[in-house]
């Protein structure tokens, strides 16, 4: 999954926090709405919406004359997407994952060591 420019990046962050909310699947006019303060005119806001859909980042249906547009993925998951091709940038994935483990908290050191245990156990015959 590729990466996504500044504005594809606000648009994805106002589709996500919707859908955090509960919200339904939103129109150009709502996510236009929510960047109000970077002055953006609805026709750009429909092409951004429209690249975005054809990436494959955002699902939309109709509407009546409208389309309604909610994401593909979670941010997590296009997040997870960001680092694993990080990693396939490296000649030693080995020492850029250490690395890596070494610039986390401790609490998040202690999420990956949960997360670790808990792909273990799945994994070992029971």
């Amino acid at each position: 999954m590729k990466g996504l420019g500044e504005l594809e990046r606000a648009v994805m962050e106002v589709l996500w926090a919707h859908e955090d909310a509960g919200g339904q699947p939103a129109t150009a006019r709502e996510v236009g709405r929510a960047l109000a303060g970077r002055d953006l005119a609805y026709t750009t806001v429909m092409t951004v919406l429209d690249r975005l859909a054809k990436k494959g980042f955002l699902r939309r249906t109709r509407d009546g004359r409208a389309w309604r547009y909610r994401t593909a993925a979670s941010r997590e998951a296009y997040v997870t997407e960001l680092m694993l091709g990080a990693l396939e940038l490296t000649g030693d994935r080995d020492a850029a994952l250490a690395r890596f483990a070494q610039s986390v908290s401790g609490n998040e050191a202690e999420v990956l060591r949960r997360a670790l245990e808990d792909l273990t156990r799945k994994e070992s015959p029971g």
